[in-house]
């Protein structure tokens, strides 16, 4: 029988999602605690191949496993087999055979946190980027626009990237802003069907830079337009993403 689950976990002490030899992966964790339950297990397919030290609150996986299990109970099983990793399966549910975690996927969204404040951070160390100057987020948002919709988006796309398009609809880019005693957060908000290799990285980096007023928001849609790697901003770190969000229809967890 298959099953889908939604996965959340720190990427800090993770090479990333992806299995890779010699190297810890949250798909190895995982799958590691699903043979624990089945020694015969096969391996694991996931929505997205999260980078070293990306995050997730919703990654969305697919297993099979030889006998039937309620839910609630594979839940439960796998969660006390993953202890101490920072991973935890947070919903799980009965698939048809049909259903892939990547391939059945008809969107996907991402959350990056931006702390600018001189002191370091504590509490979210490893879960935010820290900026020490202070941003403007007008043109960041006004920089953002230039991006929303169908675009080639090969200056925000990693030279590594092994898509065989770089034309992607950004479906959705929006900036808040949260002010703290000590400093302000901001949130960028990112749907698309999918991205590219450090997509998300390359714009929240170059929006930095307008945040920052080294860059002129129309110098984002020159960027976008020259669909040249070498036009993009900085690419910031990863310990700010978070993959929080894999849109299927019908939802498999929604009667879960």
């Amino acid at each position: 029988m298959r099953y889908a689950l939604k996965i959340e976990y720190d990427g800090t002490p993770f090479c990333g999602w992806q299995r890779q030899n010699g190297q810890p992966s949250v798909q190895q964790t995982v799958e590691e605690a699903l043979r624990r339950l089945e020694p015969d297990a096969p391996g694991i397919g996931a929505a997205g191949r999260t980078d070293t030290g990306v995050h997730a609150t919703a990654q969305v996986a697919h297993c099979d496993l030889a006998k039937p299990w309620e839910p609630f109970r594979l839940m439960e099983a796998l969660n006390y087999h993953l202890k101490p990793a920072p991973v935890a399966v947070v919903d799980a549910a009965p698939v048809d055979d049909g259903f892939h975690a990547r391939f059945s996927a008809m969107g996907r969204r991402y959350l990056f946190r931006l702390i600018a404040r001189r002191a370091p951070v504590t509490h979210d160390a490893g879960r935010v980027w820290q900026v020490r100057n202070a941003l403007d987020l007008a043109p960041m948002q006004e920089a953002a626009r230039h991006l929303i919709g169908l675009h080639d988006f090969t200056t925000f796309r990693s030279t590594m990237c092994q898509a065989n398009s770089p034309v992607k609809t950004l479906d959705r880019l929006d900036i808040e802003a949260r002010d703290y005693p000590h400093g302000t957060e901001f949130r960028f908000h990112l749907a698309a069907r999918s991205f590219l290799h450090n997509q998300v990285r390359s714009i929240v980096g170059t929006l930095e830079r307008v945040g920052a007023g080294a860059w002129h928001p129309d110098q984002v849609r020159t960027a976008l337009e020259a669909a040249d790697r070498a036009a993009c901003g900085p690419v910031c770190p990863p310990q700010g993403l978070y993959l929080c969000g894999v849109v299927y229809d019908p939802d498999p967890f929604a009667t879960a």
